[in-house]
């Protein structure tokens, strides 16, 4: 088997982690206890990608929770899934980060690492062809971005040749009051250029409009845009976790969307999205899928695509659908959308077809997109950057600005 070993550090990449194990178990059959009791072969053929079976017969979730505060992990333990982690993957510390990039790279997360690095070297080594690690982490608190760029660059040193992929929550003023967001996301995107081999960029100003102008949430909770993650997760990792031909692992996911080594930030989307009231007026079919799909209102990155152009896309659809129509549709729109693509790649349009669909929809599909407009979003992080720099160093050198 082709395993993957996944690491979720910080507040909210244990919540986003958390909720995503809790869809792919019931999307696998898998119950609270770790049970299978699925009804498909589908379901069972390639568990163990993400589960351990442990000798009991429970599935294990091949997962190392991470955080430098106790309460996260407490929270995660009591949760309806609690019990389905294995015990000694829970490693924390007792101080907290404190929002600070710093503190989670280089003093308090400097002492945790070796003991994180420790759990993750006994779950590669239990693997029996590791594939790769997966990290859940968000870009603006201190222990997600400060450790988790860490441990990112400590995997790399140990693990050279697996593949390094993350699920990154890019910070927004939208979403958080916190003025040292931006400072954390920077020094964090400086270590994503040089240890990861993707990045899936989710960002919570555009998981904020979605809920605000698609779905019509008036005051959306973290528990409404978590939601959107993992369903975003789930589609993304569809392929890996069921049998498919396309993008069957990591590793020709990476070779099939980064062009150059550097470029491996990805824009994820998802369909079908639509507000509560809205889902008996729309079709559910391929064409609407693929329509909302390339949608700027549908991405999980706050970059309207049509201000770049893409360098490659992958889009994976989920739900029993007619092939033929899938690549009608798919041709369609690379013709019609034909100057929104480079002409120096051919054929940068991949597809993958899953008979599985996600609990609650008949059929959806899910977006990644290699884009340039993707450096709209490093603009915005610079730009609230040098925003507040003065203001910092003016405090710290006790000068006051007066308008």
């Amino acid at each position: 088997m082709r395993e993957i070993v996944h690491v979720q550090a910080g507040q909210c990449g244990n919540q986003i982690g958390t909720k995503f194990w809790e869809i792919i178990s019931d999307e696998h059959g898998i119950d609270t206890d770790g049970i299978f009791k699925g009804e498909s072969d589908l379901q069972f053929e390639r568990l163990n990608v993400y589960y351990n079976e442990a000798s009991s017969g429970k599935y294990v979730p091949r997962a190392v929770l991470v955080d430098l505060e106790p309460g996260t992990m407490d929270s995660v333990r009591s949760g309806r899934y609690g019990q389905l982690f294995r015990p000694d993957n829970f490693v924390f510390g007792q101080s907290g980060a404190g929002n600070n990039w710093a503190k989670g790279h280089y003093t308090e997360g400097a002492e945790l690492v070796d003991s994180v690095l420790d759990v993750i070297r006994k779950e590669a080594e239990t693997c029996d062809c590791l594939q790769g690690f997966q990290l859940a982490h968000s870009l603006g608190g201190g222990t997600g971005s400060g450790l988790g760029t860490l441990l990112l660059s400590k995997i790399r040193e140990e693990y050279p040749d697996r593949i390094m992929n993350t699920f990154s929550v890019v910070p927004s003023p939208k979403v958080s009051e916190v003025v040292l967001e931006p400072y954390n996301a920077t020094l964090s995107v400086h270590q994503l250029v040089e240890n990861t081999d993707m990045s899936f960029c989710i960002d919570n100003e555009a998981l904020y409009n979605i809920c605000f102008r698609t779905l019509r949430l008036s005051s959306p909770s973290y528990g409404d845009l978590n939601h959107l993650i993992s369903l975003t997760m789930s589609g993304v990792t569809t392929c890996l976790r069921f049998p498919g031909q396309l993008n069957a692992d990591l590793r020709k996911l990476a070779v099939n969307m980064v062009p150059f080594p550097r470029l491996h930030f990805f824009m994820p989307g998802f369909a079908p999205l639509t507000a509560r009231n809205s889902v008996n007026y729309r079709p559910q079919t391929v064409p609407e899928l693929m329509s909302q799909m390339f949608n700027a209102g549908n991405m999980m990155t706050a970059a309207d695509p049509r201000h770049g152009r893409y360098l490659t896309v992958a889009t994976m659809f989920r739900g029993r659908m007619s092939m033929r129509e899938v690549d009608d549709q798919v041709l369609a729109v690379q013709n019609k959308n034909s100057s929104y693509f480079v002409e120096w790649i051919p054929n940068n349009l991949k597809v993958a077809v899953c008979d599985v669909p996600p609990r609650g929809f008949k059929m959806s599909a899910t977006f990644i997109g290699n884009t340039t407009a993707i450096q709209e979003i490093f603009k915005r992080i610079s730009e609230q950057f040098t925003a507040i720099a003065p203001f910092c160093w003016g405090k710290h050198l006790n000068i006051q600005y007066v308008a």
